[in-house]
């Protein structure tokens, strides 16, 4: 219950903070969206139905860095599928098997006992809802406070950090993603297979913990703009890479 309390405070943090800061309608909606996003995966309600959740920006908002086609496919296309897939496994489980609160965290917590399909579409959800509420439009740049003093005391610099997070990146073999995750009070780096992730009770999941940050390796995440330029993708995402978000998962993780 403190772990899902410490989540509503952060969402409405995060909220709260955004508003301020905006000033059109427009903005202000795109804004709910972004809170809705990550609420939607996070904290779903006991029997309910996953939704593809909207982005917080438009599908050519990340241009240059990421194209509006591959953006446009991998949100209503591929996310979707994934959505779709959880709702249809979740109807073969009674739901006293999977316990209460029925939060994609909670059922990750025992995905070791549960179906496959649990496994790949939860995952890829969750894994991707995520992912969205990691990027903004003119995102990039450094973190500030103290996941930037974190960063430095565990890499020594934030330059090194970048190193390390893409050497886990291109070091994925086929599909999967890369984690930057709070443990036992220590950041690490790593990476996860296919729709794997860090909150996954399972032996094949090498990186364990909170995630903070997180980087799509799919091809289909990058391949129309990059083909199969791995490097140059990751190269894109350090430029909207929204370091607000993954501060307050940060201050919300300890």
């Amino acid at each position: 219950m403190e772990n899902n309390n410490s989540r509503r405070n952060f969402l409405k943090k995060s909220a709260a903070i955004t508003i301020g800061a905006l000033a059109t309608n427009a903005i202000l909606n795109k804004t709910q969206a972004a809170v809705n996003l990550v609420e939607n995966e996070i904290l779903p309600v006991d029997g309910g139905k996953y939704t593809l959740p909207a982005l917080p920006y438009a599908y050519d908002a990340l241009e240059p860095h990421i194209d509006k086609l591959t953006m446009e496919i991998h949100h209503s296309k591929h996310h979707q599928a994934y959505v779709t897939n959880l709702n249809k496994a979740l109807e073969t489980i009674d739901g006293n098997v999977l316990g209460s609160p029925q939060t994609l965290e909670n059922i990750f917590s025992k995905i070791d006992k549960l179906p496959v399909a649990l496994r790949n579409n939860g995952g890829g959800h969750y894994n991707h809802s995520l992912f969205w509420a990691m990027m903004k439009p003119n995102g990039g740049g450094e973190p500030k406070g103290k996941l930037a003093d974190a960063i430095k005391s565990t890499f020594t610099s934030f330059d090194e950090f970048k190193k390390q997070f893409a050497d886990a990146s291109m070091k994925r073999f086929g599909s999967g993603w890369a984690w930057l995750v709070l443990k036992d009070g220590k950041l690490k780096i790593g990476s996860t297979a296919n729709q794997d992730n860090p909150l996954m009770n399972l032996d094949s999941v090498e990186i364990k913990g909170t995630p903070i940050l997180t980087l799509d390796v799919w091809e289909h995440a990058y391949y129309l703009k990059n083909q199969n330029r791995r490097a140059d993708y990751i190269a894109s995402f350090w430029n909207v890479v929204n370091w607000e978000t993954a501060e307050n998962l940060f201050a919300t993780a300890k």
